[in-house]
Parts: structure tokens; C-alpha cells; sequence
């Protein structure tokens, strides 16, 4: 895991608030990897690589402390009973090591809730897939990174070749100190960082006051005008949902099921070249293709699904943090757009207008009045928001080389994504030439999954063959 990430000792404004609503079940924020590997890396040079990134990432081991009357967003703290033999296991995978029975494995593990005690990792290297493959599962909760941060983080986890790299030579690092703060230790540090916090909240709005009345002066519409976008930005980001768009994918519950998929690479690029879009757009386009054929094929017309779409706020300032830097969006995509080159350049319209959002660069200060809220109210607010929506989409870009662990190659590379109150979570990661995309479903709502794979398949096949 690479050295040059940042690490916050407290959660944001808006992580704080993904912890919180988790009460409820359906709300849980688990990220679930799964690395197909052509063999069984060295465990002994695999533990104590993990055994050496837990010295250097903070994260790793750090659990979540809440409490100081939650005058401030909840502090990570060195877990002093930290033991990596709880985190790290090796398990034997049943049935005849197909995909389906990985996939399996992989589903129940990610659907049991973390130690709320200890840090919010854990991994499984499974054996026992054909042809002498196995996999590594990689279980996080959300409030840890998002997936461009996860990348990040896993830098060091993964090597360029099969033979040991000189640093796994170098002796190990030390531990990082363990201090655990008294009662009145805690309360006083929160007191601090919500002075600090709102000392700087203050500072820029002065600026931003400063520099609002100087324009104000030259150019008062203008002014009254982006204040008016703002409020109706806030306003649509907090907009309450009462139902699900999609007449099927309704029902919800903490049941998941796991399939997947692999594109090339170049095919989805070039066809969204061809759209004069992005890949972001291709592969939308092609999950609302899926997501019509699905309603179709149980005759249950519909002309648009609300889907959620984290928009990534990373910046040149903050590209090395972890922690979380998006803003999850939900917008009506259409699915009554037959042309797939005309469905790519809408939806590449519709994201653009998200990204332009005014209220997307306050998010942290709406998200620390809402935590404000008790649990209970602000759970009850935003499950019902969250669970309006149809599915999930999301991409995060992976190494566009094969890397290696502990001397097994990665073959395929999958990340399931949260489904969130949402009927379905589909993720694309793009690696080494492929685009393995990753299927999350609510059983609830998809009581056929493969029938929706199978509809999803075809509307990636459409896109794909764009002239």
C-alpha cells in the first residue's frame, strides 16, 4: 500500500454520515474485491507484506471511535488489541471450484457485518478454483475510501513481476503507537477539531463574502442569480423520493448476490469515441440498454430508472487522501432512447449536468448540519432517498498492466460495490486490457438474476457494436 497517502484522524462530515445511517442494515457501505490470481501466491511472503502495509497505512490498523457526545464526526484510533490473524484467512472453496461457487463464497462474506471493535478490513485467500487458480477476497467498509482511494491504498499489495521486490527485503517498520484517550481527552480533542473546523468554515466564508460583495457590486443579478442556483442545488440534491421509478426492482432486504462480466477494454473505448463520449457514458448507455431489456422481458414498461452515480471530487489538492472524495448524485436516466449512439450523448449530457452541481463543493458542511440530526431521523431521511433509487453505477479506473501477488498473476479483477438501499450495483474496473464489471443484486428486487445478466450482456453487446 503506497506510503504517500494521506490519512485524516477523523472521518469527514460525510463519511460520518454513510457510518451513522448504517443502523440500518440495507444501508451498509461494504466494498467487496475479488482478485482471480493464475495460482497460490507465496502465503508466507503474502502475510508479511500485509503484515508490513499495516505498519504504514494507518487505516489499517484503526478502528472507528464515536462518542464525546458527538460534538464532532467519529475519530479513527490504533486498534491496541490489533491481531492480523483475525483479518487474514485462508479458506478452501466447496463444490468443483467454478466461478459460480467463488462468487458464492464471495457473497456471503461480504454480507457479514464488520467488528464494529477492530478495523474495517478483511481478506480471504481462497483455494480450490479449476485449473489450479485462487482468488483473494478483499472485504472494506466504504468510510475507509472510496474506489479511486482504494487503488491507491493497495499500491504496495501488488508487484510487476513474480520474483520478490527489494523492499520486501527491508526489515519491518514499527508498529504505530497505540494511545488510548480518556474520556476527557476525547471531549476536549472534539471541542478542538470543531473549533479548528469552523474557525476555517468561517475564514472562507468571509472570503467568499468579500468576493460576493465586490461582484455584487458589478454585477447584482448575476450574483442573485448563482444564489438562486445554489439553494435549487441543495434542493435537488436532498430532494426526498418517496418509491423506486422501476414498476420491479422494488423490493429490498440485506440479501446480496454477486455475478459478473468482462468487456475488452478498446471495444467500449472506441465505441464511445465513435459517440463522441467517454467510457463513463458507453458503459451507462449500456446498463440502461440491459436495464430496458430487463423490464421488456417481464412486460413492464418504463420510460426512465433513478440511478445513483458517485461523482468524483478529487482534485490536484486532495488526489493523494484517502477517505472518501465523491458525492453520490441520483438523476431519472432515460431508457426510451432506442439508438445507442444517441443514448451515449445524452447521458453523457445528463452527467455533465450533475457534475456541474453548485451545491457538490459544500457537500462536507450539508452533511455536517444533517449529522446534527438524531440517528434515527436522519437514517429514516436518507434510507428513504437512498432506497428510491433503481441502481447503482460506477468506474474506477485500474492498473492498465497485469501486476502480480506474491508470485501469482491477476487474471481478472472485480469490485462489488455497495448496493446502498439500491435494487442493483453495477461497477465497472477497468484492468490490463479488460473491463470486469460487477454485478450486485438485491435478491429482492432481482429474484432472476440471470436473466438481468443476461440483459445486461446484451445491452453491453449493443453498445459495443456502435458503427
Amino acid at each position: 500500500m503506497s506510503e504517500d497517502v494521506q490519512f485524516d484522524n477523523r472521518m469527514s462530515d460525510s463519511d460520518a454520515l454513510m457510518w451513522h445511517i448504517e443502523r440500518d442494515p440495507q444501508l451498509r457501505s461494504t466494498i467487496t474485491v475479488v482478485w482471480i490470481l493464475d495460482g497460490m501466491p507465496d502465503e508466507q511472503r503474502l502475510i508479511q507484506k500485509i503484515e508490513r502495509a499495516s505498519r504504514v497505512v494507518p487505516r489499517l490498523r484503526e478502528r472507528v471511535s464515536s462518542g464525546a457526545f458527538s460534538i464532532a464526526p467519529p475519530r479513527w484510533e490504533v486498534d491496541p488489541d490489533f491481531d492480523l490473524d483475525f483479518h487474514v484467512r485462508r479458506v478452501r472453496l466447496s463444490g468443483d471450484g467454478s466461478m459460480r461457487d467463488l462468487l458464492d463464497t464471495a457473497q456471503l462474506f461480504a454480507m457479514h457485518s464488520f467488528d464494529r471493535d477492530r478495523p474495517l478490513w478483511e481478506m480471504r485467500l481462497v483455494d480450490g478454483l479449476a485449473d489450479g487458480r485462487c482468488a483473494l477476497l478483499m472485504k472494506l467498509h466504504h468510510a475507509l475510501s472510496d474506489g479511486v482511494g482504494l487503488v491507491r491504498m493497495t499500491v504496495s499489495m501488488v508487484e510487476r513481476g513474480r520474483t520478490p521486490e527489494s523492499g520486501d527485503l527491508e526489515p519491518l517498520p514499527a508498529p504505530p503507537p497505540v494511545h488510548l484517550m480518556t474520556q476527557a481527552e476525547r471531549v476536549l480533542d472534539a471541542i478542538d477539531h470543531e473549533r479548528k473546523k469552523q474557525s476555517n468554515r468561517v475564514r472562507r466564508t468571509w472570503n467568499s463574502l468579500g468576493e460576493g460583495l465586490s461582484e455584487m457590486t458589478r454585477d447584482p443579478v448575476g450574483v442573485a442569480r448563482d444564489l438562486s442556483d445554489a439553494l435549487g442545488s441543495i434542493g435537488r440534491l436532498l430532494q426526498p423520493v418517496s418509491e423506486p421509478a422501476s414498476p420491479l426492482l422494488r423490493g429490498r432486504s440485506s440479501r446480496w448476490r454477486f455475478d459478473t462480466l468482462r468487456v475488452p477494454f478498446r471495444a467500449a473505448k472506441e465505441a464511445a469515441h465513435r459517440a463522441g463520449g467517454r467510457l463513463n457514458d458507453a458503459f451507462v448507455a449500456a446498463i440502461a440498454g440491459g436495464m430496458k431489456r430487463y423490464h421488456d422481458r417481464h412486460g413492464a414498461a418504463v420510460s426512465a430508472l433513478r440511478m445513483s452515480m458517485p461523482i468524483n471530487l478529487r482534485s490536484e489538492s486532495t488526489e493523494t487522501k484517502a477517505g472518501n472524495q465523491f458525492v453520490p448524485v441520483r438523476f431519472l436516466v432515460p431508457l426510451d432512447i432506442g439508438d445507442p449512439t444517441e443514448r451515449m450523448q445524452v447521458i453523457r449530457a445528463l452527467v455533465h449536468q450533475q457534475r456541474d452541481e453548485p451545491a457538490l463543493p459544500i457537500v462536507d458542511e450539508i452533511s455536517s448540519l444533517l449529522n446534527r440530526f438524531p440517528t434515527a431521523v436522519t437514517t429514516a431521511v436518507f434510507g428513504a432517498m437512498m432506497k428510491g433509487c433503481d441502481f447503482v453505477t460506477s468506474n474506477v479506473p485500474g492498473p492498465p498492466f497485469d501486476v502480480y501477488v506474491c508470485g501469482a498473476r491477476v487474471e481478472q479483477i472485480y469490485g462489488f460495490g455497495p448496493l446502498s438501499g439500491a435494487a442493483a450495483n453495477i461497477t465497472l474496473f477497468s484492468y490490463d486490457g479488460d473491463l470486469g464489471i460487477a454485478v450486485n443484486t438485491d435478491r429482492a428486487a432481482v429474484p432472476d438474476p440471470d436473466v438481468f445478466v443476461e440483459c445486461l450482456e446484451q445491452g453491453l453487446a449493443e453498445v459495443l457494436g456502435v458503427d
